[in-house]
């Protein structure tokens, strides 16, 4: 059970990544109802030993996730559209597409909570970023324009189709950690939420953002003691950037431990804000889409460990 717990996975376009150890297996529905199957090795930044110790893994295993993430996303599309002009992205492609997203997400859940929250300032709302309250208004936005933005996102037809395979990695995966046989018939029956899916992940960072923002800036600004209000805020949002490495690393800690506890009090405490917004992430998914979860599922995991599951007929590999 401890080793089946180490599964990961993503929902692409038109299917499911899975991960296991060292290899993540990417199943895709092609416009012909073939599910093609393509096994690659995990792009890894925790290789050395010491990166794989705890509070440091975090910010490696993001960025790392990121980058598997984009190469995965862009082999998805290429298999769903079968667009032969569509090539793999290369290596300074790859770091130019996180390059930007990372920017957008700096921009969207950074820079503008706290604008918004100096607005609130002017307005006499708020005190200044030195202050608790300050930062109270910016967890407040910062959660309003997450939330927000999956709601928007999931009224488009391509996304909530992402969001309905986001579901089928999850039932297929919980059924594979409860042991018997995994199919689309067995996976049907379990819960579309698991605990340690990128949206808790999420949650976890924006939760622990709130805490050591609170905590870290308005010490940062009181040491510095900048003599300009533009520059006392510019320096306060670049301290905020830097802070995605601590902010991810007790985050990564928590969810993992939060999987570990199990039922008990504690354990269900940490896990329900993020099994409650999953239910904006996932959605119930058909028998065609679980079955390339668990095509997914079978491309990660070794010969020997596939005798339990049922694939489709329309499996290959690429």
């Amino acid at each position: 059970m401890a080793e089946k717990s180490m599964i990961g996975g993503q929902a692409v376009l038109e299917g499911v990544m899975m991960r296991r150890g060292g290899v993540r297996a990417l199943a895709v529905r092609r416009s012909d109802g073939v599910i093609v199957v393509e096994r690659r090795p995990w792009f890894s930044l925790t290789r050395a030993a010491w990166l794989k110790k705890p509070f440091l893994r975090g910010f490696p295993v993001l960025l790392e996730t990121l980058v598997n993430g984009i190469q995965t996303l862009n082999r998805s599309s290429w298999y769903a559209s079968r667009d032969e002009a569509e090539t793999e992205l290369k290596g300074w492609q790859v770091a130019l597409v996180l390059g930007v997203s990372l920017l957008f997400a700096a921009g969207l859940f950074v820079v503008a909570p706290h604008f918004l929250s100096l607005v609130m300032f002017w307005l006499g709302w708020s005190g200044d970023v030195d202050g608790l309250l300050f930062h109270l208004w910016d967890g407040l936005f910062k959660f309003a324009i997450f939330v927000g933005y999956i709601v928007v996102i999931a009224r488009i037809p391509e996304i909530r189709r992402v969001f309905c395979y986001h579901g089928a990695e999850h039932k297929v995966l919980a059924a594979f950690e409860a042991g018997g046989e995994v199919s689309a018939v067995t996976a049907a029956a379990f819960s579309r939420l698991h605990p340690r899916c990128g949206t808790t992940f999420m949650l976890f960072v924006f939760s622990m953002a709130i805490i050591l923002h609170a905590v870290c800036v308005p010490a940062f600004v009181f040491l510095w003691e900048p003599g300009s209000a533009v520059v006392k805020h510019a320096g306060a949002l670049l301290f905020k950037l830097f802070l995605i490495v601590p902010v991810s690393a007790f985050s990564y800690e928590l969810i993992r431990a939060a999987a570990r506890m199990g039922n008990g009090f504690c354990g269900v405490c940490l896990r329900a804000p993020g099994l409650f917004l999953q239910r904006l992430t996932t959605q119930e998914p058909d028998h065609a889409q679980l079955e390339v979860a668990v095509a997914a599922l079978a491309g990660s995991l070794d010969a020997g460990e596939k005798a339990q599951l049922v694939l489709s007929s329309s499996v290959i590999n690429a």
